[in-house]
């Protein structure tokens, strides 16, 4: 009989895929990859894959890693996608790809599948890992089958498939809403959040966060502290990587931070509509940003920042293990070498503002920068900086004159 390994969340689709590749004639393996989900509880995914017939089914604790090797290298890029999305499941995937691949060479599975839809980014993600990891690595995508899509067209049949097993989902014909938690984030989307007239704050019953309007009525002070570009410690206290973005969730989550909404471009070519919550990692963006303005370089962080987007691309679209994925993996960790020091955020009601800032390696120098008189900067030695910046200009406006 073949096999093959799920990456199983225990959520509708994973539920109704783990049903259908039995009555296919696969063992299934299903692998629970602990990302750090804040709102799922673990034993009892185990438990309801072994209920449901799973040829095997395990917990893989994987949340340090994905925050030091995955989540953390994204930050020192301060990479977002479009602008605004810090890519929580875009940079878990290949990592959960990497853990079933694992599990498969442990079992003897001969595929890898996947609950993505085909028409998602995440089968992008999954599949250009796995290829990447294992060339010769068969993928079942079911969702990508004529006649997986003939018995389920619709989430309404997979509910109702759900509910003919006896399977508890959190998905309801009142909320079917397809989301995707991990410590870094969760995101919602499909149900009422495809039409674009409805607030989607206001819709989504959100796992980490308050609103700010119910966040308290007072400043919330948190001090980050890096190394090298890393988060080391909250508050004075050393922390694990995943303890730093957990405790960053904590504080984060009560004052209303981190929620956005937003129409973004797939990677297969569509746009989609998707509210996202990440408290803990927007709190590390902006103190990691805080950090930089003193010690980076201008041209460096000027140039990380244009590479920035095209991270943020490669991340978003699945290409993690790449060639040139690597070489700016390299390049980031030698550019982030001087940022160290603290920041201090003061958060109030979904807002972030600067309280304090140091470091040991600053390149400010209040002398220089100063408005007030003295310091070592001669503000005669500009004259000549912009008569030499000028002097381009100054020839072709006698070349070409412009009219004014």
């Amino acid at each position: 009989m073949p096999s093959c390994v799920l990456a199983y969340s225990g959520g509708l689709d994973t539920s109704v895929i783990l049903g259908w590749l039995q009555e296919e004639g696969y063992d299934v393996h299903c692998v629970y990859v602990d990302l750090g989900q804040p709102c799922e509880d673990r034993q009892a995914v185990l438990d309801k894959a072994q209920r449901c017939g799973a040829k095997s089914a395990r917990i893989v604790d994987a949340r340090e890693e994905l925050c030091r090797d995955f989540a953390f290298p994204v930050l020192q890029w301060q990479a977002k996608y479009e602008g605004i999305y810090l890519l929580g499941t875009s940079i878990a995937r290949p990592l959960i790809s990497k853990v079933c691949l694992e599990v498969a060479r442990e079992v003897g599975a001969d595929a890898f599948a996947h609950g993505a839809t085909g028409k998602g980014n995440d089968q992008c993600r999954f599949q250009l890992a796995a290829e990447a990891l294992d060339p010769a690595v068969k993928i079942i995508a079911p969702w990508r089958i004529e006649k997986y899509r003939q018995r389920f067209p619709g989430r309404a049949e997979m509910i109702a498939f759900c509910e003919q097993k006896d399977i508890p989902v959190k998905a309801s014909k009142a909320k079917p809403y397809s989301s995707d938690e991990n410590c870094l984030h969760i995101s919602y989307e499909a149900g009422k959040l495809e039409d674009l007239t409805v607030n989607g704050v206001e819709l989504v019953d959100f796992g980490m966060t308050v609103s700010p309007r119910q966040a308290p009525d007072k400043n919330e002070q948190v001090t980050i502290a890096f190394a090298a570009g890393l988060p080391i410690a909250v508050n004075g206290q050393k922390l694990g990587a995943y303890e730093i973005v957990a405790k960053l969730n904590e504080i984060g989550g009560r004052n209303g931070v981190g929620r956005i909404d937003m129409v973004e471009n797939r990677f297969v070519g569509m746009k989609s509509r998707g509210v996202y919550e990440s408290p803990g990692m927007t709190l590390l963006y902006n103190a990691h940003r805080v950090v930089e303005q003193l010690t980076l370089d201008r041209d460096l962080v000027h140039l990380r920042d244009r590479l920035a987007p095209e991270v943020a691309e490669m991340v978003y679209y699945g290409f993690w293990y790449h060639a040139k994925f690597d070489a700016l993996l390299a390049f980031i960790r030698q550019a982030q070498r001087p940022v160290t020091g603290e920041a201090t955020l003061s958060l109030y009601k979904g807002n972030i503002d600067v309280a304090s800032r140091t470091s040991p390696h600053s390149l400010y120098d209040e002398g220089i920068a100063s408005m007030e008189g003295g310091g070592s900067y001669n503000q005669t030695d500009a004259e000549g900086f912009l008569r030499i910046q000028g002097l381009p200009s100054r020839v072709q406006g006698r070349v070409t004159p412009r009219a004014y």
